[in-house]
């Protein structure tokens, strides 16, 4: 059963839980949502954590997600969804080789094509240092292009140096040509888990309704 979409959420930074943001969302109304969970995995791997070294302090200070929550929220993305929207997943290096499908099981996503953000600043690593975050596109069924994607020269891999005001700190240009290239004017998009709300400025830029917050970051 739909729920009421709580239209005093729209077009503010709400500093709310994302999966009661969620609850409030009326089924199938979503056109695109972005989707950036708080990974513990590649800072335990680098034994950064909780040890306070400065570099991974400001990521590791913020709450983590486990894996059993990020499904809740896919679960729930899954349902807002309108038909063959799109929903685009940040990973890092690590969740990449991992693998991720397993959290997509019970929903109607399909992996459909991946972006490698180049940040053109060189980050942490014991061996090789990190350049890159990574997209990973899914459609909800039914999959299909026509009509549904409308810009065909966005390159796989797009160089975007972003100003840091966030650990998460994303490219706004980028989120904003995948907004143009995925929906219409006045369709709502949504982040879950907005952190520095970069997407809410990709929509203040493309006229879209953006709905979002962080359960750190936001107004109350």
């Amino acid at each position: 059963m739909a729920v009421q979409t709580v239209k005093s959420l729209f077009n503010r930074k709400n500093k709310i839980d994302g999966l009661t943001l969620l609850n409030s969302i009326d089924t199938e109304t979503v056109k695109v949502a972005f989707f950036d969970p708080q990974y513990r995995g590649v800072l335990d791997k680098l034994s950064y954590g909780n040890e306070g070294v400065s570099r991974g302090k400001a990521r590791s200070s913020l709450t983590q997600m486990e894996p059993d929550t990020i499904i809740k929220f896919i679960n729930e993305i899954n349902r807002v969804l309108v038909p063959s929207g799109h929903l685009f997943l940040w990973v890092d290096k690590f969740h990449l080789c991992q693998g991720v499908l397993e959290w997509f099981l019970n929903t109607d996503l399909n992996l459909v094509d991946l972006i490698t953000w180049d940040k053109d600043k060189i980050g942490m690593g014991y061996r090789t240092r990190r350049k890159s975050e990574y997209l990973i596109i899914f459609q909800k069924k039914p999959i299909r292009a026509k009509d549904v994607w409308k810009s065909h020269n966005i390159p796989d891999v797009w160089t975007e140096k972003v100003i840091k005001v966030h650990p998460h700190s994303k490219p706004i240009k980028l989120q904003e040509t995948l907004i143009l290239a995925t929906s219409d004017e006045n369709d709502i998009i949504l982040d879950p888990a907005a952190g520095g709300y970069s997407v809410f400025e990709a929509c203040k830029n493309t006229n879209r309704n953006f709905i979002g917050g962080d359960i750190e970051y936001g107004e109350d």
